[in-house]
């Protein structure tokens, strides 16, 4: 097997510096022949994995976060090779919401090649959304609203760590306002007073927030939150619910799936996909099933143990 290996050294507060020789011993060990390539700058990981022959390779490594992976995902469509390969998530980012629901976690990141090594993959749908006449994919989640305005703050203030997303929790709650929304989802129109909105591929969001707790990676469906006006108090009293997924059952909550989705805003919102911040609204997004090949960790998915696929 050969694979190439794409590390971002400044994912994690830099654990892709620090973990990247340590990938690289593992990769050895494990006897997988590979070339690699660390990015210097913001979209670098897409220009390098747009410009790479696939012919050349079994498959493709990243190590970083989900704004890493949003990057490989963005440069494997462009890519122009005929042939088509694997990707493998190797998690050190901050926040590894797509890796997690594949049963890889940052902490036992030796798992992932491994996972590799086995050569186990699994195809899975990714999300293709249009903003500003341009097209881009995510393979996790895109958001807009409260979450955004939140996401903005903290990376602002990310030297200060997990702290960053608490004092943005607070300071957005104080400037909250609700705001027009139009939503079209598979012929459907909803017309809403809305606070955030969430389009989610995977289950999990950031590291720990469980926003779609039904969605399935291969079930050709998007998962659309809701979060519609509420006081200051409510929010707060939502936020935590989200660790959990109970927040779904709240009355301002509203969830459903689907292929196609439309979308406008009284005023342009900011969007964050994969963690990225960048477009605006208006958008359109749609599912495009079992597009791409993924790396898995076989066990727990084959047994159905927590990884709903």
């Amino acid at each position: 097997m050969k694979i190439f290996y794409l590390n971002n050294p400044a994912s994690g507060n830099k654990n892709g510096a620090k973990y990247f020789p340590l990938i690289i011993k593992e990769l050895d060990n494990r006897n997988i022949e590979h070339e690699f390539a660390q990015t210097e700058f913001a979209g670098h990981g897409t220009e390098i994995i747009g410009n790479l022959d696939f012919e050349k390779f079994d498959g493709i490594a990243v190590s970083g976060g989900d704004g890493t992976l949003f990057e490989t995902i963005n440069g494997y469509f462009a890519n122009k090779s005929s042939k088509r390969i694997p990707v493998g998530i190797i998690p050190i980012g901050r926040g590894n919401a797509f890796a997690r629901d594949l049963g890889l976690v940052s902490d036992r990141w030796a798992e992932s090649i491994e996972a590799i090594s086995a050569g186990k993959t699994k195809k899975v749908d990714v999300g293709l959304f249009t903003t500003g006449g341009k097209k881009y994919y995510f393979i996790n989640i895109l958001g807009f609203g409260f979450v955004t305005d939140i996401a903005g703050t903290a990376y602002k203030l990310r030297m200060l760590g997990n702290l960053s997303y608490v004092l943005g929790v607070f300071y957005r709650t104080a400037a909250l306002n609700a705001y027009d929304l139009k939503i079209e989802a598979d012929g459907k129109i909803l017309e809403r007073e809305n606070v955030f909105v969430e389009i989610s591929n995977s289950r999990y969001t950031g590291r720990d927030f469980l926003m779609a707790p039904s969605a399935k990676l291969d079930d050709g469906l998007l998962d659309i939150t809701l979060l519609n006006k509420l006081s200051r108090s409510k929010v707060l009293q939502c936020l935590p619910k989200i660790f959990k997924g109970t927040h779904i059952h709240m009355k301002e909550v509203e969830t459903f799936q689907a292929k196609h989705i439309k979308i406008e805003t009284g005023t342009p919102k900011l969007l964050t996909p994969d963690g990225q911040l960048m477009g605006s609204t208006p958008i359109e997004v749609e599912c495009v099933p079992k597009a791409i090949e993924v790396f898995y960790k076989a066990g727990p998915l084959e047994k159905g143990k927590n990884h709903p696929m």
